[in-house]
């Protein structure tokens, strides 16, 4: 197709090509309510040239999104699309064009990219194109978190240049990254931005923050209407809004429905699981952490990458088998196989961690079928930011070398690709989290990592009792997991009352829950259907088949689609405006490409030539980024800064003597870059390690216990995490705990305390006496100051650690029969941190030979001034 340069004036947006972009702007209007979002996003298109054009936008949506509308609103007038199947769509678009009709294509490249293709806008005219989704959200412990794209990233292309054209990206298609043409919209000189107006409404009074965009809000009794402070944003960046009830304990509602007149009726049932009373202790866990290290991580993502991974270490129990890769162009492993974890290999990993540097591209594919093979009934947690091209290829070879593996998956950064990452939680049992720059990942991580060591149920089975429910979806139903919702879909013909159960395996154990349930005759909820549509429409795609049965499992999505108005991969919405008249074009119009922003907080490039393309990943960009102007800058539109490319965005791989990059080798050809744990590494390595904890912001090796370190980390009124100490003074006694803490209580860092943790559950201890003792002390008085922060071990995010401290103090008690002020302290914290009845009937046992604390261990005022005065001493 051609493109033409505008006229005389050169005013407004341009191309590379110096044709003027037509879209003019985007705006997000919608509800974000208790079980689902439904948002519509219009895009604003005018054509300022002489001449009809046709505008190619290549954005995103969330991949868990189901589009459900798409409209244009020209001249006055509003035409609504229909979904067709893909091919018979196009035919239709391209036909409209041809006649000099107006007319604008959907289609779905990825679950989470999309193109639309405007046609035929006309000279002065301003075109709106309308995409409605609905999304299913999650409200987990009384709060949601949710998240919108703005723009298709660069990406990773691997491969070498193989098969036709059949979009407008700049890269070419590869026999790795077949439709790299449909995902590759160019990053050029954007100045068109993003507009909001959202309704919050789950119900109930909330709180609606967003880490990522400044907000205003106007509150209406429990509804909230937010939007963007600056009124026009960037799109240079997700959008990500949590919601938090001011009451926790509110419950979910469990059932929703939707039936109208005889047809069937939809559902939708969700449950919040319980399974903390489940008998039995957990199996011993095989994890391997796999950590992305390209130069993109570079920044502040790494070093908090790096100490959620040193608190996650410590959420394993001695005898668990743990491993950590981390990745670039190439990858390499802590150890060649996992390890088993003990005080000796957790210190070792602490030092690796620590020296892991940024640079380098985002090579996933291969570390990440070394991670499932290593631990095939394991868990795998994969911390990446990285955009690739190949998830297809990276999702197969994931799912092929897995036995049960579960992966569980975070999103880093301000534009993360998340259809791979939902994809491989949804197919492998696991889960997915994102966190934007301005949230704590540490927290997320440590969260997340705990409830993939959860009690779960598996091998689930739904059975109806008094009604009947079908076609569920998903039609492998995932496993329940403690305190996380889990939903179903179906449908059902005949309204009534009845039960459910839902039935599995604890381990060894069955597991059995019955909720009753009401099928209503008629409920106003269309939402449910379309969800449940699309939930069966992405069972049905992720299932193997080939040959007839494909066609035929096509076939059957595309029926489904239609009937439900849904675009996949194999439908998309058409619209057609029939014109007459003066309003009705000839010939073809000429096409441009509209480009997208840079993403936020990448590296980006300046002082390029106009005529050499910059690369990321291999791929040409549009022209260099031009400074806007105040009234831009006000609506908070501006340029990235001017900064060299990021090393791992513009590598492209080493090319041979006298040629162009080859293609990368097949994953079964491509060595693995491995490393011994550090003790039995070679010298060269050895020196390494030492440098890096040597450096600024990697932890020193201390003479003194964790105490003398926190005395430190107070006196010095630091807030950061206590591996930031260089040189923290042995010699301070352990009873200036509590007078440090006291002096520097808002500079305590409680994850910096539990990285101190050690393998065995305890602390270590300075001063006098045999090592259980200063240990059994430092533990005890390192449990205190976390009650005093409000944790024990029900706390979602840290109890683990608790609990596991717990659990070592009372396996330490029979060694403190010549210290009964220390085991006095250590089981009376041990009891006050302690939730479970279980554990605490285990403590009083314990603490029956001491007279001091048996009298006063069931009151609680009581047992908390006694272990005061004893930490005191």
């Amino acid at each position: 197709m051609k493109t033409e340069h505008a006229g005389h004036e050169k005013c407004g947006l341009f191309t590379r090509e110096g044709a003027q972009v037509p879209l003019q702007g985007v705006e997000v209007t919608g509800e974000l309510l208790g079980g689902h979002a439904r948002v519509r996003v219009r895009q604003r298109y005018l054509n300022a040239e002489r001449r009809p054009v046709e505008a190619v936008y290549i954005f995103p949506l969330p991949s868990d999104g189901t589009l459900t509308a798409f409209s244009m609103e020209c001249n006055g007038r509003k035409v609504q699309g229909v979904v067709k199947e893909r091919e018979e769509a196009f035919r239709t678009y391209d036909d409209a064009i041809t006649a000099g009709h107006g007319a604008a294509l959907l289609d779905q490249e990825r679950p989470n990219v999309f193109t639309a293709q405007v046609g035929n806008l006309l000279p002065g005219e301003e075109t709106l194109v309308e995409v409605e989704f609905l999304q299913a959200i999650q409200v987990e412990e009384g709060s949601v978190r949710w998240m919108l794209p703005t723009l298709v990233a660069p990406r990773y292309i691997p491969g070498g240049t193989q098969g036709d054209r059949t979009g407008h990206g700049v890269a070419d298609p590869t026999n790795r990254v077949p439709d790299a043409d449909r995902i590759t919209p160019p990053i050029g000189n954007v100045a068109y931005g993003l507009k909001m107006d959202l309704l919050v409404d789950l119900g109930r009074a909330v709180v609606v923050e967003s880490p990522s965009h400044s907000l205003t809000q106007e509150k209406d009794g429990h509804r909230v209407r937010v939007k963007f402070a600056k009124g026009e944003v960037a799109l240079d960046r997700d959008f990500v809004l949590t919601v938090r009830s001011e009451d926790p304990s509110a419950s979910l509602t469990t059932l929703v429905t939707h039936r109208q007149g005889e047809y069937p009726g939809a559902f939708a049932l969700t449950v919040v699981p319980d399974l903390l009373g489940l008998a039995g202790g957990p199996k011993r866990q095989e994890v391997v952490f796999v950590v992305d290290t390209s130069g993109s991580m570079d920044g502040e993502s790494l070093p908090q990458a790096q100490g959620a991974l040193r608190l996650c270490l410590r959420h394993l129990r001695e005898g668990d088998r743990f491993n950590i890769i981390a990745f670039e162009n190439s990858y390499r492993t802590f150890s060649p196989e996992p390890v088993v974890f003990t005080q000796k290999t957790l210190e070792q990993a602490d030092r690796w961690v620590a020296a892991l540097r940024a640079s380098g591209g985002t090579e996933l594919l291969q570390p990440m079928v070394a991670a499932v093979g290593g631990v095939p009934d394991g868990v795998v947690v994969l911390l990446t930011d990285g955009q690739v091209g190949n998830e297809a290829e990276i999702l197969r070879a994931v799912l092929t070398a897995r036995k049960s593996t579960r992966v569980y998956s975070f999103g880093i950064g301000t534009n993360v690709s998340d259809a791979l990452l939902k994809d491989m939680a949804r197919q492998t049992g696991g889960a997915v989290e994102f966190i934007h720059p301005g949230e704590r990942i540490d927290d997320t991580v440590v969260a997340q990592f705990s409830r993939a060591l959860a009690p779960r149920v598996t091998d689930l089975e739904v059975r109806f009792e008094g009604v009947e429910g079908s076609e569920l979806a998903p039609a492998e139903l995932p496993p329940l997991v403690d305190a996380v919702p889990w939903t179903v879909f179906g449908r059902y013909t005949t309204p009534g009352k009845g039960k459910v159960t839902l039935k599995g395996r604890s381990g060894q154990e069955p597991f059995l829950i019955t909720l009753p349930v009401d099928f209503p005759a008629a409920s106003d909820r269309p939402a449910v259907e379309k969800l449940w549509a699309a939930e069966r429409i992405r069972s049905w795609e992720s299932a193997e088949l080939d040959g007839r049965r494909a066609q035929r499992m096509k076939e059957r999505i595309v029926q489904l689609a239609v009937a439900n108005q849904i675009v996949t991969k194999y439908t998309s919405f058409v619209v057609v405006e029939e014109r007459t008249g003066e309003r009705r074009a000839s010939g073809q119009p000429d096409t441009r490409v509209v480009p997208v922003n840079a993403p936020a907080g990448w590296a980006m490039f300046g002082n390029a030539k106009k005529d050499e393309a910059a690369k990321i990943g291999g791929l040409p960009l549009a022209q260099p980024f031009m400074d806007v102007d105040d009234d831009e800058a006000e609506r908070g539109i501006s340029a990235p800064p001017r900064k060299k490319l990021a090393k791992s965005v513009a590598r492209p791989a080493p090319a041979p003597a006298g040629g162009r990059g080859a293609p990368l080798p097949p994953p079964a050809a491509a060595p693995m870059a491995s490393m011994a744990p550090i003790a039995a590494a070679p010298e060269p390595m050895a020196r390494e390690s030492a440098r890096a904890q040597s450096a600024p912001g990697t932890p020193a090796k201390a003479k003194g216990g964790l105490l003398s370190r926190v005395i430190d980390s107070f006196s010095q009124g630091r807030a950061e995490s206590l591996d930031m100490e260089e040189a923290a003074p042995a010699e301070a006694p352990i009873e200036q705990f509590e007078e440090a803490k006291e002096q520097a209580r808002d500079g305590f860092d409680v994850n910096a305390l539990l990285s101190r943790q050690l393998a065995s559950g305890l602390w270590d201890g300075t001063g006098a006496g045999p090592e259980p003792v200063r240990q059994a002390r430092a533990t005890a008085l390192a449990l205190l100051e976390l009650l005093r922060q409000g944790i024990t071990s029900n706390h979602a995010l840290h109890g683990t650690q608790v609990k596991k401290a717990v659990d070592a103090l009372l396996a330490l008690a029979t060694q403190l029969t010549g210290a009964p002020e220390v085991a006095e302290l250590a089981l009376g914290v041990a009891w006050l941190v302690a939730a479970g009845p279980r554990t605490r009937s285990r403590i009083v046992q314990a603490a029956q030979p001491l007279a001091g604390l048996s009298a006063c261990i069931g009151n609680e005022v009581a047992l908390r001034q006694h272990v005061d005065s004893l930490a005191t001493r």
